[in-house]
């Protein structure tokens, strides 16, 4: 199983962390997710293609990259 962390910029409020991570769960693969409005970040297990994760934040008006 794999870990992948992602800045994401944007997030505001709960609301923001529940519909980034409810976005990220439905991500195909992924078995776990932590994510945090300071300082809005998050941390994705499982098997998934890191692009579907940056794309779906993206789609719920976010910006995402990967971090090292």
């Amino acid at each position: 199983m794999s870990e992948i962390k992602l800045k994401i910029t944007g997030m505001t409020c709960e609301h923001c962390v529940r519909a980034v991570t409810k976005a990220l769960k439905d991500v195909p693969g992924v078995t776990d997710v932590e994510v945090t409005l300071q300082p809005g970040s998050a941390v994705v297990h499982g098997e998934m293609d890191p692009a579907d994760l940056i794309s779906v934040v993206t789609r719920e008006g976010y910006a995402a990259v990967i971090q090292n």
